[in-house]
């Protein structure tokens, strides 16, 4: 079987399993559904199917019907933000999106319970920011300017609920969990890369063919804000996932400007360069020669998918000789086999059926395909034709 008919065996299971298509009651997971509206415009694109272009949108309006209202075992009924079908209709992202846990956000005279708050709904900044990305990517596929529309006016209404501008230090800051409602928030420290995340997707959006002059101007005035908030300080993680989003985030902004002065490139690398500390650690302590039974596998193919993205990077860079990016992409140049050695693990039917996978199929399944075939979510490198570029 090839990557592709892994692929779509993965997206049309998920479909199914969580009522995208056939009779189920639709049940949907904002982080998820983004990487996997990403999926279904790859295979679109790969196989030639517009099923899975209408996959892509369909997923898109349940989203926004599912999320974007109150869930069904909160007391408040509606579409969030207040507003009627007309509105909702027109401006679905205007009031943010809940995540999609299973249990209703915490009421204002409960105290924080941090366990229990993983399963307790509420929106996260950086599943926003990975929602605008699919709106962004499906806009770019489609030439369908809404789906920008839509992107942008999520960021800005995220904008106004994570950014927090405390009179005591006048320096913005950023919560990690505000309430469905964007009103409080839940869990009131900053997440390591959300202003990181901010700073790259209102770049992103800014820079769209889609955009017009109002929306450039508010979204630049967003990257300055984010841009102080983290300042490139202390980016490197131990952590998989957040590894991994470094080197998807490096070759998002290499993708907005690829021309970009030699100053911009720096800040590609500075990425690639807290990426491979963070590279080093995770190896270094030998987590991903642990039993499957033991691992998260989500969070690892996240890892996979960002050295996808560093693979290329690195086939773009070296073409552009000298450039300031390639001493930086050669100290993760030797990671690139660990995208492989994950999939490999994970293709294992024996390890798609121990409890930590089974307990998280559905973000294990989307992250595992788009790791087999990572363009749909990481776009055409730049100067390519989304639709005429070789599948890998």
């Amino acid at each position: 079987m090839d990557r592709y008919e892994q692929v779509e065996q993965l997206m049309e299971a998920f479909a199914e399993r969580t009522g995208l298509v056939g009779q189920r009651r639709p049940r949907r997971y904002l982080w998820t559904d983004a990487f996997a509206v990403c999926n279904y415009l790859e295979l679109h694109r790969a196989l030639g199917n517009d099923r899975f272009l209408d996959r892509a949108t369909r997923l898109v309006t349940q989203v926004h019907d599912v999320l974007g209202a109150y869930a069904a075992n909160d007391s408040r009924r509606g579409w969030l933000g207040g507003m009627d079908d007309g509105q909702h209709r027109r401006t679905p992202t205007r009031a943010g999106l809940r995540i999609g846990k299973s249990l209703p956000e915490r009421s204002p005279a409960e105290p924080l319970d941090e366990q229990r708050e993983w399963d307790r709904d509420g929106q996260y900044f950086h599943y926003l920011t990975r929602w605008m990305h699919a709106l962004e990517r499906v806009a770019e596929t489609t030439g369908e300017a809404h789906y920008h529309r839509w992107a942008a006016e999520l960021a800005l209404g995220a904008f106004n609920g994570f950014v927090k501008h405390p009179a005591a230090t006048g320096s913005a800051r950023m919560v990690w969990k505000m309430s469905v409602d964007l009103d409080r928030p839940l869990v009131a420290s900053m997440g390591h890369h959300d202003p990181l995340d901010g700073w790259i997707t209102a770049q992103a959006l800014a820079a769209s063919t889609h955009a017009d002059g109002h929306e450039q101007r508010e979204l630049r005035a967003q990257v300055s804000v984010y841009r102080n908030m983290f300042a490139f300080r202390d980016l490197a993680t131990a952590d998989a996932l957040g590894i991994g989003g470094l080197l998807v985030d490096a070759w998002r902004l290499f993708r907005i400007a690829p021309e970009m002065p030699d100053s911009k490139h720096g800040e590609v690398a500075a990425l690639i360069d807290a990426a491979a500390v963070g590279l080093d650690h995770l190896t270094g302590r030998g987590e991903l020669d642990a039993p499957p039974s033991h691992r998260l596998a989500f969070r690892e193919v996240g890892l996979g998918i960002g050295v996808r993205a560093a693979q290329r990077l690195f086939e773009a860079a070296r073409t552009r000789q000298p450039d300031p990016l390639l001493a930086s992409l050669d100290r993760v140049v030797r990671s690139l086999p660990l995208a492989d050695r994950i999939e490999r693990v994970w293709l294992q039917p024996e390890h798609r059926r121990v409890p930590v996978w089974i307990d998280h199929r559905d973000i294990n399944d989307v992250m595992l395909a788009t790791s087999l075939a990572p363009d749909g979510y990481l776009g055409p490198a730049p100067g390519s034709d989304a639709y005429t570029e070789a599948p890998p």
